[in-house]
């Protein structure tokens, strides 16, 4: 549509001087001190709303941080887009790793702009924002749109699902639309069919009643990180196949048409490894990467700790040690059911020298779209209306529990339309954004809301 184009051209500076006001706001969930900053941030997102051409915008307060709601009705007869994203961002640690100041978003030649949120989640729901803004300022809205904007999706939305349950009527919709997902490239576009669920713990291992001399008491008493390195080596086998019971008993396996389709993704190995700095790939036998990191579950150790870890030696053995556990998970495994199984797992193979103890922190269900629903449909034909090609279906290899959440709550499905990519830094320092994606999302969004309402009707 000329109008559009037309429109974002003439605005194109400001949307991203706009993007970069927000990022500015240290809206670090996760941080007790950053509160103000949460509250700063919704406060913007509001405002941001309201200009775009919403009819109302609110910020309504959660027993954690607040959820942003802004909602255009142009006709109740018509479809309504539900757009969902999140104003929290990840810890910036560790800090002296960052080319430049996190909180102080940098554009560089690279095409990049640089700092925490580029990617998760500002740049990408921003889009959605400024792609409404289009649609509103040039007439031309074809549905009812309402968004929702919160600030604890990095802590796992813990009063998320109490809100979507206090407001159902509020938050009625046919879809919802989510950008925090990302795509191969912008030579080979893809969309998300689905994302895998998550299952997080913490490991707490005591031995003695203190910590002891090694010398004195080595090799008569159980060392505490000893017993949990052990334990965490003994969840995988030699093809790095998780040994936990039951584990595989709810996945599901695809055929081998669906995996040869999956693997028609744009992945090059050497590539691959050279950004990452690694010598080769690794991971369960018998899959490729795309499918390791799509279809397959997984168990991390994503932070391990205990004893003495300051400068020079001390010859000590530990009271605690400590990890912190995630398992990723696909269709149809259960989150709950793989907790239980995980807890059950750890406390049967722990020496009775120890005390251990699990703690399931947050998780969500895997969750795929269908690619012949009228949501994926919309998606594909609004990418192909602006990239020129078919997007590849692909499974993402992240989680985003609130899917599941809002079609158990909601009772509406979920298209992943995220513009990222793989190579985006998320939860790492120097995390970025390119200013192509940037604005190819907010240029392809209008065509989905447009696609929707016509395949809709």
């Amino acid at each position: 549509m000329e109008a559009w184009k037309k429109f974002q051209e003439e605005n194109q500076e400001r949307f991203l001087e706009e993007l970069k006001a927000l990022l500015r706001i240290p809206s670090i969930s996760s941080s007790t001190p950053n509160k103000p900053d949460m509250l700063n941030a919704a406060d913007l997102v509001k405002k941001y709303l309201l200009d775009a051409g919403v009819d109302n915008a609110e910020i309504f307060p959660t027993a954690g941080h607040p959820v942003v709601y802004g909602e255009k009705i142009v006709d109740v007869n018509k479809p309504t887009v539900l757009v969902y994203g999140h104003y929290d961002v990840q810890p910036v640690d560790p800090i002296e790793l960052w080319h430049t100041d996190p909180f102080e978003p940098t554009v560089k030649e690279d095409g990049n702009i640089y700092g925490r949120g580029t990617a998760d989640d500002k740049g990408q729901f921003f889009m959605h924002v400024k792609a409404f803004e289009i649609l509103s300022k040039t007439d031309s809205i074809p549905l009812n749109v309402k968004f929702i904007f919160e600030g604890e999706e990095e802590i796992g939305s813990p009063h998320l699902k109490p809100f979507l349950q206090e407001h159902k009527d509020l938050l009625k919709a046919d879809v919802v639309l989510v950008s925090d997902t990302s795509m191969q490239s912008l030579e080979n576009p893809s969309i998300d069919a689905g994302v895998r669920g998550l299952a997080y713990l913490q490991v707490e291992i005591t031995g003695p009643n203190r910590d002891l001399h090694s010398g004195v008491y080595g090799g008569a008493v159980a060392n505490p990180i000893n017993i949990l390195a052990k334990l965490i080596a003994g969840m995988h086998d030699e093809n790095n196949h998780i040994t936990i019971p039951g584990f595989y008993d709810d996945v599901d396996e695809l055929s081998a048409e669906e995996r040869k389709a999956i693997n028609k993704a744009d992945f090059d190995q050497a590539e691959y490894t050279k950004d990452l700095g690694v010598g080769d790939i690794y991971g369960e036998k018998g899959y490729t990467t795309v499918e390791r990191t799509g279809i397959r579950p997984t168990m991390d150790v994503n932070g391990i700790w205990g004893g003495f870890m300051g400068e020079g030696a001390k010859t000590v053995l530990p009271s605690k040690a400590f990890a912190k556990i995630s398992f990723r998970l696909v269709p149809h495994q259960s989150n709950e059911k793989i907790t239980e199984m995980v807890v059950a797992y750890l406390k049967e193979k722990a020496p009775a020298s120890v005390e251990i103890k699990v703690t399931p922190d947050h998780g969500g269900d895997p969750y795929v779209t269908p690619i012949d629903s009228v949501e994926y449909l919309a998606a594909q034909k609004a990418i192909e209306a602006t990239f020129g090609k078919r997007p590849i279906p692909i499974r993402g290899g992240g989680s985003i529990p609130i899917t599941a959440l809002f079609e158990s709550v909601l009772g509406c499905s979920t298209v992943l339309l995220g513009f990222g990519l793989d190579s985006d830094n998320l939860h790492s320092p120097n995390e970025k954004y390119g200013l192509k994606n940037f604005y190819k999302g907010i240029e392809t969004i209008p065509y989905f809301h447009k696609y929707y309402a016509e395949l809709k009707k």
